[in-house]
């Protein structure tokens, strides 16, 4: 199972920072100004709906503006509400993506006939760094080598 975290989180480096981006610009664009409209549009004690859809665009052209005024106007505690709501929802659908990139076995990124099946240097064990029949890049079958040294050539032989 270690594998799979692993392999997903070197496979998806670079999208856990466009992740982070885009959750810090969503939060800025559409979160603050929707929980601001929607605090603008409470002050009667009833949610005015007209004031609303006139307010969200304006905050909308003016993210910064809303941000100030969710700290000046006292709107923080419906801001953090809408804040938490929308990362829950966005970390489930992060963690329903980064499970979907989970590798489907241990061997996913592997090139077939390379030798990264072996871990430190145990393929050397057996074969040699320098010369001998070539079997992938930096792995040779040598030649002096005792016993069996057969090799079976997967693959098609073509001429003309």
């Amino acid at each position: 199972m270690n594998y799979k975290i692993e392999g997903t989180i070197r496979r998806n480096r670079k999208n856990f920072i466009v992740c982070a981006i885009l959750w810090i610009l969503l939060v800025i664009v559409f979160v603050a100004p929707f929980s601001y409209s929607a605090f603008q549009a409470q002050q009667d004690g009833k949610f005015a709906l007209d004031t609303f859809i006139n307010q969200i665009s304006a905050n909308i052209v003016h993210p910064f503006a809303t941000l100030g005024g969710i700290f000046a106007n006292g709107a923080l505690h419906n801001f953090i509400s809408f804040l938490m709501v929308f990362t829950i929802f966005y970390l489930v659908v992060f963690f329903i993506g980064f499970a979907k990139a989970a590798p489907k076995n241990e061997f996913t990124d592997f090139e077939h006939g390379s030798s990264d099946w072996s871990k430190r240097g145990e393929q050397y064990e057996i074969l040699s760094r320098n010369k001998g029949i070539i079997l992938a890049e930096d792995n040779y079958l040598p030649l002096d080598k005792r016993g069996n040294v057969n090799v079976l050539v997967v693959g098609r032989f073509r001429f003309w």
